[in-house]
Parts: C-alpha cells; structure tokens; sequence
C-alpha cells in the first residue's frame, strides 16, 4: 500500500467528519429514537461474514484461530478508499468463559515490516453489534458508527511511521457494552489472529503496543491485565499499554454520573450491557419508566444516550424496594467481576491518563468515597488503580491526570503524548515511573450486598 494512499485515507477522513459532523450533533440533541435498527444496521447483521459455519464445534479450535478471511477497500462513512484492510473472523473467549466469535481489521503500514504493530481498540460504545468498527470499515454506515469514522484519523500517524494497525471489534459479536473481561479476551484473541494469518504479513513474533481511549481503554487495560493468564504468548511480545479515560469500578461510576446532564444515559447503557454479557435480567427491578428506557437503548448507542436523558438517576429506573443498586443480587455480583481493582496486575509498561474537570461536561457529583472525575469516569478510582499497580510489582506507570480537562477535552493531551510514549517503547528506551508520585485515591474494595427496602 503506497505512502500516497494513507494521505489520502487522512484527507477522507476530515471530508467524511465535515459532511458527517452537524447531522450526528443534531441526532444527539434528538430525543431518544425507538431501538429498531436502520436497514443499512440490518445489512451489516445480515452479513455472513460475521458468522461461523464450520462444521467443527467452536470448542474444537484454539483461541485466536483464524476461521475466515477477506480483504476490502477501507470506507469512511461508506465510501471507499484507496487503502486495504484485511478482516479477520476468529475464536475468541467471551465474558462468561465460552468459546465465540470475533472479527478484527488490519491496516498494513506502507512502510512497514511486519515487526511491529498497533492494536489500537475503539471507543464505540455501543449496544448495536451493527456500529462495531469492522463494519463502518466494510462500508455500513450507521450513527453509531461514526465513531470509528472519527477514529481513522487517529491511524494514520502509525501507519506512516512504520507500524501496521489493528482494530478489533473488542465488544463481541453481540455488543456486550463494558464488559471489561470479554474485550480483553477478544483484543488479545485479535492479536493471535493475526499473528496466524499470511494475508496480515505478520507473526507470532510481531511486537505490539495497546492503545485506546474511554471504551477502547477498557479493553486495553483489560488486555493488557489478562494477558500474562489467558495469553502468555501474545504478553511477551507487548511492548508496553497506553489509555485515557479508564472506567475502574463501574459500580462508582454509575453513582458518579447518576443525575448528571450529559452522561446519565451511561446508567441504563450499563445495565443493559451487563446483563447481556453476564447472561443476567436486571427487567424485575425496574419500574415501567425503566422499562421504557431499556427497550428504547437495547440497540442504541452512545449518541442515542448522550445529553437525552439529563438528570436520570437508578431510582428514577427502579422499583422503590430496589432503590439502592446494592440491594440487586445480580447486579453486585457482575459489576464486582468488572472491577480492575480486583484482577491482575500487567506486567508491561503503562500510560495511563485522566481528566478531572467533569463539570464541563455536567457532572457535579461528589460523592464521599467517589469524588470528581472527568464527567463520566472516577479520577480516584483511575489512581488508586495506577498506585496498585505500582505497589504489586510493576514500577513501570506513568500517570498523567488533567485536572481541568473534561473526558472529551482530555483526548486532545492524551493522544500525542501516547503515540511518543509508544515510540520509546517500541525503541526499547526505560519506561518513565510516576510510582510515589501518583495522589492517593478510592477505595476499589468489592461491593457489599444490602437488602431490599
């Protein structure tokens, strides 16, 4: 793939945000559409690709076995590109330890070698399996995936200094929005994949580096916490793991945004994804309000819950006698299995960054044990995690918190300063440490049970 056609790959993609910009601020500020998906997400479903028809049981193969190949033009908001991406269908792992399916796209490098590599995980926080980045690359367009359309642009300073990129769709095959564990499994799954696939011009050998911001940080610090476990092979070749905007304790964050003006919307998202990945019903505990909203987010996005549901609160969602989110079995039991205080310390290096000016983006909570964060994610939660890394063997963190910079606005510090820390890290320079510098935070202890009122 010639130098030219990534320029042109960098120049789609500020043509496709210009058309794509006004008509996606104006769908967020929308009231809430009904979750019946569009007929290019039908499409996109429908797309054989995406499903394994093998005779042989899923079980039979290994993690990160390649079942299908296909290579096609990169499309920004549906239109072509000069570039080629390469799809990869393969066995994975999902949230409640079975064996599935995932798909992942490759971007070779037009000066690249196939040494060195990216897998840089999206943030498309969605419950619609048809907004996952693979598809926006196949040419479906959808308004949750524009995201991944944004996104493309942040490809293009990898691929022209050498690495090739992967982008994997970390949240499975049916959309499990935040379920931490599975987009570990899938991302390091990715990872095998297309270290085993000749059309990749990779290896088992091939070095990688783990980035993603928000969602695509969950999957990041999730790959990079499973992989010396679940993926000892793919864990010797990482050079080192970078993110922005980590959600830690889902159970925190669910209090932090809880009557916020913009995130609030998160809460039901939440709810939805875990239970969907855990194989839960949370429907019992909610009242018909509740209930309205589950069925209008099952398919929706992040777009289809930002600012249009300002000032929700959990009680507003439950019933009375389930008022306190501790008082739902089911929901303590999965949100402890989401929390990284409670998993393993990686044993790579790390950048990990944080906003803390959250009451840009309306989020004025403060709660005692919580605090403040960047709108949506618990600055506390993201330093008591870095200073616990820290304490149990890996010196090699560097923190970073932007105290006035909101989620959104903390992107803009963040994404150089990670790309330059990767280059070190490929380059084999020491990782820089924060350890003994990094404030003091929340506790991260597992939530405890109470009964209903």
């Amino acid at each position: 793939m010639p130098t030219t056609a990534v320029r042109h790959l960098a120049t789609a993609v500020a043509t496709a945000l210009a058309f794509t910009t006004a008509p996606a601020a104006t769908a967020v500020a929308a009231p809430s559409a009904p979750s019946t998906p569009s007929v290019a997400a039908k499409a996109a479903h429908d797309d054989p690709f995406y499903a394994y028809d093998g005779s042989e049981p899923l079980s039979s193969f290994a993690p990160g076995t390649v079942l299908k190949t296909r290579t096609l033009p990169y499309h920004l908001a549906g239109i072509p590109t000069p570039v080629k991406a390469i799809q990869l269908l393969f066995r994975t792992t999902d949230a409640q330890g079975r064996p599935s399916v995932g798909v992942t796209s490759v971007v070779r490098s037009p000066g690249g070698d196939g040494t060195k590599a990216v897998s840089y995980q999206s943030a498309y926080d969605s419950l619609n399996p048809a907004d996952g980045p693979s598809r926006a690359i196949a040419g479906n367009v959808s308004l949750g995936g524009l995201l991944p359309t944004a996104e493309s642009l942040v490809l293009v300073p990898f691929l022209l200094q050498g690495y090739d990129v992967v982008v994997p769709d970390t949240e499975g095959q049916s959309a499990d929005f935040a379920a931490g564990p599975e987009y570990g499994t899938t991302t390091l799954d990715s990872i095998r994949a297309v270290g085993r696939s000749p059309e990749t011009g990779m290896s088992p050998n091939t070095r990688f580096g783990l980035i993603g911001y928000s969602g695509g940080a969950i999957a990041t610090q999730w790959a990079a916490t499973l992989a010396p476990s679940y993926a000892p092979d793919v864990n010797r070749n990482l050079v080192g793991f970078t993110e922005g905007g980590l959600l830690v304790d889902p159970a925190h964050n669910l209090k932090y945004v809880d009557g916020s003006v913009v995130w609030a919307g998160v809460i039901p998202m939440a709810l939805i994804g875990t239970s969907r990945s855990f194989g839960i019903d949370l429907k019992p505990y909610m009242n018909s309000y509740g209930l309205e909203v589950y069925k209008k987010l099952e398919n929706g996005s992040i777009v289809n819950a930002l600012a249009q549901y300002p000032g929700l609160t959990w009680k507003k969602l439950a019933k009375p006698e389930y008022a306190n989110p501790n008082s739902v079995p089911e929901f303590i039991e999965a949100v402890n299995k989401l929390n990284l205080g409670s998993a393993a310390t990686p044993t790579v290096p790390g950048f990990i960054a944080q906003g803390n000016g959250g009451v840009l983006e309306g989020t004025f909570s403060n709660l005692p044990g919580i605090g403040t964060g960047d709108g949506v994610m618990v600055a506390g939660d993201v330093r008591t995690l870095a200073r616990q890394y820290c304490a149990t063997g890996n010196t090699s963190i560097k923190y970073q918190q932007y105290g006035v910079l909101s989620h959104v606005g903390a992107i803009v510090p963040w994404a150089p300063a990670a790309l330059s820390w990767l280059n070190d890290r490929f380059a084999g320079k020491t990782a820089p440490s924060d350890c003994g510098r990094i404030p003091a935070g929340n506790s991260l202890a597992p939530e405890k049970p109470t009964s209903a009122s």
